[in-house]
């Protein structure tokens, strides 16, 4: 199976990195200074589960892609406000029997995915990584999570399910076929949601809030919101899993943050819309007042304003 990792940066190159360890055909599609750093220079992941270093990985900028042929998998793992620019550079790597699989947060980018392509060729998928790309180029890896879920939307067990599942197969990572993707990229949403709005709102950590006056109590109402909307839409959080995600979203003395307030205390751009607007417009959508959600997307745009004004 000949595997297209669309970027070498934290996310997709860390699992790009994984499977080549693993002896997969990957090669990464990335820009031309990416590319002749990695020839020069090659793949590093500094990681507590084991250091990776690869010579010269196969790579690919967007105007060779036509000549390099479609190939069997799209993992894409891109950020949501470069979604049409990834679309269009991928193009000519999505043939006839390609599989897109997308681990990117939220849901907006399947829409934009099956308009592309297919939605018969795009996959559900979801990944939990705490990684960065350095300075250097070195992918670091901060904890051990590094988990990657896939699998077909109307929840079947399809052959092309069974395949990839084969190359995943004794990658150094946790990979799982699920039956309820969809279920999941819900339940994953919610929480992050959740978090992302918390945190960047209140400018802190979980544990900073939940030590402030109103703190738990300000975050359980942007929990219950987010999980309101996803009942509205038929993809509730389960019961456990909801659970879970009030225990870590109130834990006392938690140094929790999302990457989005990472994001904005390094003045980058941000998922304000995908991760916080569209839950707002399935919101409304469906007659779910989220007035909570409503005023982290406000705090956000105004960020998001302020750091044009001032790069202009």
């Amino acid at each position: 199976m000949r595997i297209l990792v669309v970027g070498a940066g934290a996310t997709g190159g860390y699992f790009g990195a994984r499977l080549l360890e693993a002896g997969r055909d990957v090669t990464f599609l990335v820009r031309p200074a990416r590319a002749e750093k990695l020839a020069a220079q090659g793949l590093s992941v500094r990681s507590p589960v084991g250091d990776l270093h690869i010579d010269a990985p196969k790579t690919v900028t967007a105007d060779g892609l036509a000549e390099a042929g479609p190939f069997d998998l799209v993992l894409l793992s891109a950020k949501a406000y470069d979604l049409d620019t990834v679309v269009a550079d991928v193009a000519p790597a999505v043939g006839a029997g390609t599989a897109v699989l997308p681990i990117l947060n939220g849901l907006r980018h399947l829409d934009v995915l099956d308009r592309a392509f297919g939605a018969e060729k795009v996959l559900g998928g979801s990944c939990g990584i705490v990684a960065t790309l350095t300075r250097d180029g070195e992918i670091r890896q901060m904890t051990e999570l590094h988990t990657l879920t896939y699998g077909e939307r109307d929840g079947t067990r399809s052959e092309r399910i069974a395949r990839i599942e084969a190359q995943m197969e004794g990658a150094r990572f946790q990979a799982r076929a699920s039956d309820k993707i969809l279920l999941e990229m819900w339940e994953k949403w919610v929480f992050l949601a959740t978090l992302a709005g918390a945190t960047t709102l209140m400018r802190a950590a979980v544990g900073d809030i939940v030590a402030a006056p109103g703190g738990p109590a300000f975050i359980e109402a942007l929990h219950d919101e987010c999980q309101a909307v996803a009942v509205a839409n038929g993809y509730g959080a389960r019961e456990k899993v909801f659970a879970g995600a009030r225990k870590m979203l109130t834990a006392e003395g938690s140094a929790m943050t999302a990457s989005m307030l990472r994001d904005i205390e390094g003045n980058a751009r941000i998922e304000a819309d995908h991760i916080v607007g569209d839950l707002i417009e399935r919101g409304r959508a469906n007659n779910v007042a989220t007035p909570v959600l409503e005023r982290v997307l406000t705090h956000l745009k105004a960020y998001e304003h302020r750091r044009a004004r001032e790069a202009a």
